[in-house]
């Protein structure tokens, strides 16, 4: 972690002569867009450096539930693994055009989005060429703005964006994170579970510092609850004490449904909408979609959400 600190938060002290005039302007203009605008995209990182937690299921379902709410959503994998890209139905092509070619071959938009099999959600797919992407952009310019400035012309056309993280606070992470409006943090009910939070929250502290300083913490997601367990219940009671308000009142129960959907391919709500999964991403979608209410002080989502 140490190394990677080095690397990841401490930014270089000069201006490249190659810097493009062009994107500073796009660069910029999105950070104005961003802090005055009412009519862009939410961005929502879905991170958490700890595996096996419920982040590409919250990302996948989460997506969906917003998309099934009225809600235009875009959902970005952003994971070498592609286990998004799987579960919301896309079976695996070399010659589909992902998240790689976008932030290393700078390749448009509209070569890359995918409509998804829900109406009103779209996907930019990943593939295992990511893997090389979080290499290659160590020596890139701009390397924690690369999926900014991929996202930021296309955020008026969508009213969330819903970004899935690999496990790892690697640079695509690191993109993830400087681009974000928020974090939304699955965490397993587990103590184990528990141990990376703190690691987590002090580097979204730092990017704050550096990157991002409108970076937000949209809410902590318990997931794999069983209430039959003590263990289960005092992990919750343990979370909401800590952080109070800041987790959220949904609770993502232990559901074989839900873990079944992905091998079909499909969110939970079209594999089985009667099952917990599905009643738990559907309130969660409901939290998220109030929380921007909220925050923009208004009652409805911009024109652009067919709200």
């Amino acid at each position: 972690m140490e190394h990677t600190q080095h690397w990841l938060f401490h930014r270089p002290n000069y201006v490249s002569r190659e810097t493009s005039c062009a994107y500073l302007w796009t660069l910029l203009n999105f950070r104005r867009t961003q802090n005055f605008g009412g009519d862009l995209a939410r961005i929502i990182a879905v991170a958490n450096q700890k595996g096996g937690v419920g982040k590409t299921t919250t990302a996948v379902n989460l997506a969906a539930c917003l998309a099934t709410a009225d809600q235009s959503t875009l959902l970005v994998d952003c994971d070498s693994q592609a286990n998004a890209t799987a579960a919301i139905g896309f079976a695996k092509d070399p010659s589909r055009r992902t998240l790689y070619h976008a932030l290393i071959l700078n390749e448009p938009a509209e070569k890359i989005i995918q409509k998804s099999q829900v109406d009103r959600l779209d996907v930019v797919p990943a593939d295992k060429n990511l893997a090389g992407a979080a290499v290659e952009l160590v020596t890139a310019e701009h390397r924690e703005y690369r999926l900014q400035g991929f996202l930021g012309p296309l955020l008026p056309q969508y009213s969330f964006v819903v970004l899935d993280c690999p496990p790892a606070l690697d640079l695509l992470t690191l993109n993830a994170l400087v681009c974000a409006n928020s974090v939304l943090v699955p965490i397993q009910c587990e103590y184990l579970a528990l141990e990376g939070v703190s690691e987590l929250l002090d580097t979204l502290m730092r990017i704050r510092r550096t990157l991002n300083p409108s970076l937000e913490i949209e809410g902590i997601l318990l997931t794999m609850y069983d209430e039959r367990t003590t263990l289960s219940r005092q992990v919750a009671t343990d979370l909401r004490s800590f952080f109070g308000t800041q987790v959220f009142q949904s609770v993502i129960s232990r559901n074989v449904r839900l873990a079944e959907a992905p091998s079909f391919g499909k969110p939970i709500i079209f594999y089985d909408i009667h099952s917990k999964g599905a009643e738990g991403y559907t309130q969660l979608a409901q939290e998220v979609i109030v929380n921007a209410e909220k925050r923009l002080g208004t009652g409805a989502r911009s024109a652009h959400s067919g709200a």
